[in-house]
């Protein structure tokens, strides 16, 4: 014969257990990237921030979406000046390396 649960509980969607695991695990780089999200249009200025948008940070890593191929290629000439321009915006040495992807600017 089946047991019966005694412990049942209501369902719960996916996305909010997802959303409460992702805050325990990553609650430190979410804080983070937002704080890069504040600070973005100020750093790299206007033309820069309509073409690339930060995405993700982990640990020292900023990745940036970038609308083409061809806004990689400038941005990588410009990678060091927007790190200083971060970290000095940050007052500390938070951003140590970016990296360029093809990706959505929402």
């Amino acid at each position: 014969m089946a047991k019966k649960r005694k412990d049942i509980k209501e369902f719960e969607h996916i996305g909010g257990v997802i959303n409460k695991i992702l805050k325990t695990c990553r609650h430190e780089s979410d804080e983070e990237l937002v704080k890069v999200w504040n600070l973005w249009n100020s750093a790299v200025g206007d033309v820069v921030s309509e073409n690339a948008r930060p995405a993700a940070f982990k640990g020292r890593l900023l990745i940036v979406h970038v609308v083409s191929s061809t806004w990689i290629h400038q941005l990588q000439f410009l990678k060091t000046d927007i790190i200083e321009r971060l970290n000095d915006a940050f007052g500390k040495d938070m951003v140590g390396e970016i990296k360029f992807k093809i990706g959505p600017l929402s």
